[in-house]
C-alpha cells in the first residue's frame, strides 16, 4: 500500500510540471487590431482571476475601445509609472545600506528609511518639486504623441 501511495504521489508531483492545455477562444478583435497592434496584446501568459485566463488582448477597463486615440499616452504612462516604481523600490532599499554624507541623513538621526518622510520635510518638498518639474517637461510630448512611437525609444 505504501508503494502505491508513493507512486501516486510521484505521479501527482510530476503532473505539476507538465505543460497545461491552453484553451483557444475566439476574440472579436485580431492581434493587429487590438490596441493599434502595440506590444503586449499577443499573450499568452496565464492570468488568474480573469474571464479568459490568458493575457491575449487583456484590457479589463476597455481603454482600447473607449479611447483608442489615447493608447500611445496610456502606453507611455504605464512605462513611466513602472520605471518610477522600480526607482522608488531602489530608493527605499539602498538607504538602509548606505547614506549620503550629513548629520541629518545619518543612521543615528534616521534609523529607518520610512522615518525620513516625517523627519526631513525640506527634502520632501524638494523631491515633490523635481518630480513636478520633470513631469511638466513631458507636456510638449503630449502634443506630438501620435506623430511617432515615443515609448519604444525611451530608455
Amino acid at each position: 500500500m505504501t508503494k502505491f501511495l508513493l507512486v501516486a504521489a510521484l505521479a501527482g508531483s510530476a503532473s505539476a510540471f507538465a505543460p497545461a492545455a491552453i484553451k483557444c477562444s475566439s476574440t472579436t478583435t485580431s492581434l493587429a487590431e487590438f490596441a493599434n497592434g502595440y506590444v503586449g496584446g499577443e499573450g499568452p501568459e496565464p492570468m488568474p482571476f480573469t474571464s479568459t485566463s490568458t493575457s491575449v488582448n487583456f484590457d479589463p477597463a476597455g481603454f482600447a475601445e473607449r479611447a483608442p486615440e489615447w493608447l500611445p499616452w496610456f502606453r507611455e504612462a504605464e512605462l513611466k509609472h513602472g520605471r518610477a516604481a522600480m526607482l522608488a523600490t531602489v530608493g527605499f532599499v539602498v538607504p538602509e545600506i548606505v547614506r549620503i554624507p550629513g548629520e541629518q541623513f545619518s543612521f543615528e538621526a534616521i534609523p529607518n528609511v520610512i522615518d525620513a518622510h516625517d523627519k526631513l520635510p525640506e527634502s520632501m518638498i524638494q523631491i515633490f518639486f523635481w518630480i513636478s518639474f520633470l513631469e511638466a517637461c513631458t507636456f510638449p510630448a503630449l502634443a506630438n504623441m501620435n506623430n511617432f512611437d515615443r515609448a519604444a525609444h525611451v530608455g
